[in-house]
This record gives C-alpha cells, structure tokens and sequence, in this order.
C-alpha cells in the first residue's frame, strides 16, 4: 500500500495521516478486541508511532488489560466512539491502527489472525492465513 494514508472516525472530528508502508492486517479475536471493535475480531495495522500524525482533534484514553496480560492503551473518538488505534505500555513506539478509520484500504489483506482460540463460531477464518491460538509470535 502507498507510504501516505489518510483516515479518521465516522463523524470526522479526528483525521490523521500515515507516513510509513502498511504490511498487512492483522485480526484480533481475544474478547477485548472484539468488544472494543463491536465486531467479531478488530483488524490492526502494526505501525511505527512516529507514522501517525493527527491532524485534527486529539482521541480520548482508555486503558485497558489485554488477555495478554499487558496494559493496553485503546485510542478512540469521544463523539462517535470510533476506535481508533492501540498501543502497549511497554511497546511506546509502536501503535496498531485500526485499518476501518482508513479512508482507502483497497491495497491492503489479511495476513494473520491471533487469539483464535478465542474467535467466535460464526467468523470465518480462512485457512490460507497464518493463525495463532494466541498472541502472534515474536519475530526475531
């Protein structure tokens, strides 16, 4: 996908853009993702923290405990709800995009899916893309 992105939430008081290539998406099923997203799994773009720069309004704060046991900061707009991004509190400079607040994901695909021991019956999951029971593992 292109180095320059552009998104925001569903009312338009945040927009942000991206400097930096985006791999693919990763889908979350642990439970918190999906109560966070409203969906069955939240799809997540890993980033560099320096790649996001918003360039309206400011996402509110919500901590939160991931089924990973780590503190987790979930971003979101405090109009709509709209979430916005994540970041670990140990991981500061990297952030994880929510790739829905994109206003173009054409060039992008899923390529892992974590916490699938937790992924509810009805959401598919293809067996072509790489999946994990769990967290995704850590790459050397």
């Amino acid at each position: 996908m292109t180095q320059h992105s552009t998104g925001g939430c569903l009312c338009g008081a945040i927009r942000y853009t991206v400097d930096a290539p985006m791999t693919g998406v990763i889908a979350c099923h642990c439970s918190n993702c999906r109560k966070a997203s409203g969906a069955g799994a939240s799809h997540n773009i890993p980033l560099p923290a320096s790649a996001l720069t918003f360039t309206r309004g400011t996402p509110k704060r919500f901590v939160d405990t991931a089924a990973s046991g780590n503190r987790l900061f979930r971003f979101f707009c405090a109009e709509c709800g709209s979430s916005i991004y994540s970041q670990r509190e140990s991981m500061p400079q990297m952030v994880v995009l929510k790739a829905g607040t994109l206003d173009d994901a054409a060039g992008l695909a899923l390529v892992m899916n974590i916490w699938t021991d937790s992924a509810l019956p009805w959401m598919p999951l293809d067996p072509a893309v790489e999946r994990h029971p769990r967290n995704r593992p850590v790459r050397a």
